[in-house]
C-alpha cells in the first residue's frame, strides 16, 4: 500500500521534462513541454525551413515528405536527421542523428517522434525517442540527448514567449565578403 501511495505521489509531481525507461532492453526518452501557441502556428515553426529558422538555427532545411531532411546547419556540424513519416499537424517522425562525439549512435540512429497536440490556445509537444541500444557510449548519448532535446523544446517555447530569433542579434553580424 505504501508503494502505490508513493508511485501516485510521484505521478502527481511529474515535471514535462521526462526521461523515462519502458523496459529494461526498450528506453524512451520522452519530454513534453507546453507551448503557448496554437498548433498550427507551432506545427509551421517546426515542420517548414522558414519556421525552423525563427528559432532553432537560421540554417535549416525541412523537406517535408518521408525521406526528406530536417536538417540544421551548425558551425562545424549537422543535428537533426531525415523525416520517416508525419502527419500534417499531429506528428512528425525523424530518423535522428546524434551529434558527432557519439560516431555509433550517430550511425545506427535513434527515432525520434515528436506528437504536437492542441490544448485550449496552446499546444503540448511530446517528443519520444526511441532505438537506444546498449553500451556506454549509447548511455552517454542518451544523458547528452536528454538535456540537449529538454533545451531544444525550451527554445521553442521561448520563441512563442519572446517571438522569432534575431541571430544578427544572437551571433552578430555575418562576416564581411573579401574585396577584390
Amino acid at each position: 500500500m505504501k508503494a502505490l501511495r508513493l508511485a501516485a505521489a510521484l505521478l502527481a509531481l511529474t515535471p514535462a521534462f521526462l526521461p523515462t525507461i519502458a523496459q529494461k532492453s526498450e528506453r524512451a526518452l520522452v519530454i513534453e513541454l507546453t507551448i503557448p501557441a496554437p498548433r498550427a502556428e507551432v506545427w509551421k515553426a517546426f515542420a517548414t525551413s522558414e519556421g525552423l529558422s525563427t528559432w532553432l538555427a537560421p540554417n535549416a532545411t525541412v523537406d517535408l515528405r518521408p525521406g526528406g531532411d530536417w536538417i540544421v546547419h551548425f558551425p562545424g556540424s549537422t543535428a537533426g536527421g531525415t523525416i520517416l513519416s508525419f502527419v500534417p499537424e499531429q506528428e512528425i517522425v525523424i530518423s535522428a542523428l546524434a551529434p558527432g562525439r557519439f560516431p555509433t549512435v550517430r550511425a545506427a540512429r535513434t527515432r525520434a517522434a515528436y506528437h504536437f497536440e492542441s490544448r485550449g490556445n496552446s499546444t503540448i509537444v511530446r517528443l519520444t525517442q526511441t532505438g537506444w541500444q546498449d553500451g556506454p557510449e549509447w548511455d552517454r548519448a542518451y544523458e547528452y540527448l536528454a538535456a540537449g532535446n529538454a533545451q531544444l523544446l525550451a527554445t521553442l517555447h521561448r520563441r512563442f514567449v519572446n517571438g522569432p530569433l534575431d541571430w544578427q542579434k544572437e551571433f552578430g553580424p555575418p562576416p564581411a565578403k573579401p574585396t577584390k
